[in-house]
């Protein structure tokens, strides 16, 4: 059944913020792009409307009151894997490194431009899209790693590792072409589906937060290896 007059073909994107200013702003941008916009003022009621309503990506601030953006984050992520964007007025790397850390896709830092976050939020769905239009039935085995494509689910030693969606999609990638070195830029340019916007980390914080999960340790690593001044690869 249809919500709120919403088409079967819009997306839709949930804001949870408590500056209604910022709710606003990031409404109308994305409305005049033709997503269909939800907004919650607080962490909790945005789990709340999580299950009760179809929600594509979530747009979610970092600093609020009660329950903030990172403890939001987790337990999105516990039912979840949609994409999440996680916007703060902090633009320290350890405060950066904290949100891709607990889960989000991406990461922008107040004040922003609408137009960046629209491109991005248009990026993620593209990245979705691609990545549900090119899965096929078949696993990629790499020792005691195996990856599900089709699943999206990857086993280590035969128990099943959490991934959030690029983080299996960076897996995917260098698993698919072994041997084949990526630098960063063609990494952000292969997930994320858009040419990457400035000169940071985001690329290096997923790639780490998965050799944690992977247990693969980057002094000695046994799947994911750096070439120093290159990028990465799978041999």
């Amino acid at each position: 059944m249809q919500k709120r007059g919403v088409s079967s073909l819009s997306k839709v994107v949930l804001v949870i913020d408590d500056e209604p200013e910022i709710r606003d702003i990031i409404h109308i941008f994305l409305k005049n792009d033709g997503i269909h916009v939800l907004e919650a003022e607080h962490g909790i009621r945005g789990l709340e409307m999580l299950q009760k309503e179809h929600v594509d990506l979530v747009i979610l601030d970092v600093m609020m009151p009660d329950l903030d953006g990172i403890q939001t984050c987790r337990k999105i992520r516990e039912s979840l894997d949609i994409p999440i964007i996680m916007l703060s007025a902090k633009s320290e790397d350890m405060d950066k490194i904290l949100g891709l850390t607990t889960g989000a896709d991406d990461y922008l830092s107040k004040p922003f431009n609408p137009l960046e976050l629209v491109a991005r939020v248009k990026s993620q769905f593209r990245r979705s899209k691609m990545t549900a239009i090119s899965d096929k039935e078949k696993e990629i085995v790499i020792e005691d790693l195996v990856i599900h494509i089709s699943r999206h689910q990857v086993t280590h030693c035969g128990k099943e590792i959490s991934l959030t969606p690029i983080e299996f999609g960076i897996l995917e990638l260098l698993a698919t072409y072994r041997g084949q070195v990526f630098s960063v830029e063609k990494i952000y340019e292969s997930i994320w589906k858009d040419p990457i916007m400035q000169s940071d980390n985001t690329v290096m914080v997923h790639v780490r937060n998965l050799r944690e999960k992977l247990k693969d340790n980057p002094r000695e690593p046994k799947y994911i290896k750096t070439v120093w001044g290159v990028g990465y690869k799978i041999e």
